[in-house]
């Protein structure tokens, strides 16, 4: 090419070349890049590069790239050398069924997707966009961790995206997917945002890797066992989600957003309603056994009130005893919390008051209306609870419900049996609308219970032979006395005992009122959520 060699025939110094070739060059570079390394680093399992799962994510001919040439400014251990274009990350910003989104893509190829000072500033720099303009973050996270040649300018890199985690947080959704291992600062980032998406075979997060664990504590452990999506989805409660592979992570992203709005000063933008098939509202009664005693799945309950189809459940695996999911009624998104009787008899333990606080926390800050269907016998009882810090934890969850001002509809399926009933978002804390099926029971405990305690003295002195039947004639005496709804009703704790196959129609109206809610909060800082 004219003008591209000097007369020794060596390459030309950048100031003889024109300004086009300069910029073909590095568009050069940038293809290089983007193609297939023999070794197969520079794609995903996926079969995707960092850009390409950027450009998979957003709608086509949407995505525009920002800082696609920066370079590191490193030059000890040998980095003078090894500069490549936009050092290891791919940002910018794109539509996702038409709304704005900014995201970031780490390359793996460049540096393992180690963060160092340039990489953390273009991901600060996204960030910070998002801020100004009140788009949602997507961070597809594929790294490392910190990069160990640029020593604490990589640490000093982290701390920056951190902080803008934090300053973001609540103000527009983020949203992290983990498509590649991630280790030590790799991990922070993703766990303060608002989901976590891994994928069953790729996705790997952890502290410490199983070789440093071998070290230091001579424990043998597979990367999967240690921090795969196994692990996460069912004992940490780290990932929110679980997607088959890498494209139905990035559908699962989009699908996400569909719920959320863009920042948390709008709503969530609603769809055409899609009403449940004929007879579905009939089945309701039918599906939640009257003896309280009997397992049920609460799910079916959940599918028959809300639109068909519009169920996503988030920690579908962890903490099982407590539902929570998003999803529509009538085309408005809502979140859902509901007690799982097939489970721990629907107990709430330490795991499901922190999944429950957590959700409804995420739901307040984005103003996606809280559902809540109860069937709860209390907390669960046991030393290891106690030790555990269930007081602590639990206060998490009655902290959030008590906190959040989204519209709150609650419906009390069967059981409301002590603490428990008030926490899972009573008239007490704040609640809007409280409805009750006619064989919900609100009392400090369950029959047999109560009448243990109450008739202890008369059932002692019973003769021996009669004291079984004296205390179940009791306890069917104050099942019939006290375990009922009307009690709660007369004084206004309930708005209504309805019949169940309205319970579709009596959520819809409630939901559709409120939209409009307002409430004033005394001023203040910031609340201090039990540890």
């Amino acid at each position: 090419m004219s003008g591209s060699r000097d007369p020794t025939g060596g390459p030309a110094p950048p100031s003889a070349r024109s300004p086009q070739e300069q910029f073909e060059d590095r568009q050069r570079q940038l293809r290089e890049q983007e193609n297939p390394a023999p070794n197969g680093k520079r794609r995903g399992r996926g079969g995707l590069t960092a850009r390409g799962r950027l450009l998979a994510l957003f709608d086509p001919g949407t995505f525009v790239e920002l800082d696609a040439l920066v370079t590191h400014r490193s030059s000890a251990f040998g980095m003078a050398g090894k500069r490549p274009l936009g050092d290891g990350v791919v940002t910018g910003f794109g539509r996702v069924d038409g709304r704005t989104v900014v995201a970031f893509a780490q390359d793996a190829a460049a540096f393992g997707g180690s963060l160092g000072e340039a990489h953390a500033q273009k991901i600060v720099k996204g960030m910070e966009l998002a801020a100004r303009i009140g788009a949602p973050v997507v961070g597809i996270n594929d790294s490392g961790g910190a990069r160990i040649q640029e020593g604490v300018l990589s640490l000093g890199g982290y701390g920056e995206v951190f902080h803008r985690n934090v300053l973001l947080s609540g103000v527009v959704p983020q949203i992290s997917l983990i498509l590649g291992p991630c280790a030590g600062g790799a991990v922070y980032s993703p766990a303060m945002t608002d989901f976590i998406i891994m994928t069953q075979e790729a996705s790997h997060m952890f502290i410490t890797g199983p070789e440093v664990i071998r070290a230091v504590t001579g424990e043998e452990v597979s990367m999967d066992t240690l921090g795969g999506s196994e692990p996460h989805a069912t004992l940490s409660g780290v990932a929110h989600l679980v997607a088959e592979d890498e494209p139905s992570s990035l559908a699962l992203v989009r699908r996400l957003l569909s719920y959320l709005p863009s920042n948390n000063l709008e709503e969530p933008t609603g769809s055409p309603p899609v009403d449940p098939p004929a007879g579905a509202a009939g089945e309701l009664a039918g599906l939640v056994p009257v003896d309280p005693d009997r397992p049920y799945d609460v799910h079916q309950v959940i599918e028959r009130v809300l639109d068909p189809g519009s169920l996503l459940e988030v920690f579908p695996r962890w903490a099982p005893n407590l539902v929570t999911s998003l999803g529509r009624l009538g085309g408005i998104p809502v979140g859902v919390v509901a007690n799982q009787a097939s489970y721990l008899a629907g107990c709430l333990d330490i795991s499901a008051s922190e999944k429950g606080a957590r959700f409804v926390r995420t739901l307040d800050a984005f103003n996606v209306p809280l559902l809540t269907f109860v069937d709860v016998p209390g907390f669960l009882p046991g030393t290891q609870q106690e030790h555990g810090g269930i007081i602590r934890h639990g206060a998490k969850l009655l902290y959030a419900y008590s906190e959040a001002t989204v519209p709150k509809l609650t419906v009390i399926l069967r059981k409301a049996y002590g603490g428990a009933y008030v926490v899972m978002c009573s008239k007490h804390i704040g609640a809007d609308v409280n409805l009750a099926w006619p064989q919900a029971e609100i009392a400090v405990m369950g029959a047999e219970g109560a009448v243990n305690i109450l008739f202890r003295r008369e059932i002692a002195e019973a003769a021996p032979a009669d004291q079984e039947a004296l205390r179940r004639r009791l306890a069917e005496e104050y099942r019939t006395e006290y375990l009922h709804p009307y009690l709660a009703a007369e004084r206004g704790y309930l708005d209504a005992v309805i019949d169940p196959a309205n319970t579709r129609d009596q959520l819809g109206m409630a939901l559709t009122t409120l939209l409009d809610k307002r409430t004033d909060r005394p001023a203040r800082k910031h609340g201090n959520i039990p540890l």
